[in-house]
């Protein structure tokens, strides 16, 4: 049964009764669970030989194997800026194939001059928003930690939720930021016990959550009643047309 014949849509004329759906819980779960471990891409934003966003990732990482998830580290080093190469160029290739690969990320950024770095924003920026009619980021799980040189601020995590949404990323309420990161480091660059600590775990755990909910739901969930009025070929067209 089309999900318009269940409501009447006469008084409102501006509907494409055709294509007009109705949300059900039958279709959110229609699709069985998968089995395999959640896959997560981690992308870190310092090049520095001990750079705390990577130390930072790297707890992460383990603590997400712990759960149960496979993960996959991209390094940055080497990837060029954002116009000054060509998309071919191998390590913008390495991302945007982890990217496909992945089923939920986590961003991890210093704080300088109270943003993101460069380094953090050229990875987003080579992330395409588009691949044909296909969004590679569009459903998959987000989560957005920051590390900070001196007092804890939130600027980064607010910045990078944003770049989230803006590419249909579902950021998961708990963040992580860590203040002084310097200290919470031991000499073997392992993160030390603290409340700083526990927040990773939180958000490790939150993001695993979350995942677990959403991957074999993204079809369901991402489905605009505007899009289905757009041909596969139409919507193609339209953002290679504004693809700057």
């Amino acid at each position: 049964m089309n999900p318009a014949d269940l409501v009447n849509t006469s008084d409102l004329p501006n509907i494409d009764s055709e294509l007009f759906q109705v949300p059900s819980v039958e279709a959110l779960f229609a699709t069985a669970a998968s089995t395999h471990k959640p896959r997560i891409l981690i992308l870190y934003g310092s090049l520095r030989s001990r750079s705390f966003s990577r130390l930072l990732s790297e707890e992460a990482a383990r603590l997400l194997q712990a759960m149960g998830a496979e993960t996959r580290t991209f390094n940055p080093s080497g990837l060029p800026l954002p116009d000054d190469s060509e998309a071919d160029h191998p390590k913008v290739v390495e991302l945007r194939e982890l990217v496909n690969w992945c089923e939920g990320m986590v961003w991890c950024s210093p704080e300088r001059h109270g943003a993101m770095t460069a380094v953090m924003k050229a990875q987003i920026d080579w992330i395409p928003l588009s691949s044909g009619a296909i969004r590679p980021t569009q459903g998959k799980t987000l989560a957005v930690m920051q590390v900070c040189g001196g007092s804890q601020s939130f600027n980064v995590v607010n910045q990078l939720r944003v770049l989230g949404r803006w590419m249909r990323m579902l950021t998961i309420p708990n963040q992580s930021s860590v203040p002084k990161a310097w200290l919470e480091f031991d000499d073997n660059d392992r993160m030390k016990a603290s409340s700083y600590y526990d927040r990773v775990v939180d958000v490790m755990e939150e993001l695993m959550q979350f995942t677990y909910l959403v991957r074999d739901r993204q079809d369901v969930l991402m489905n605009r009643y505007s899009e289905r009025k757009e041909s596969a070929e139409q919507l193609s067209q339209r953002v290679a047309q504004r693809n700057l």
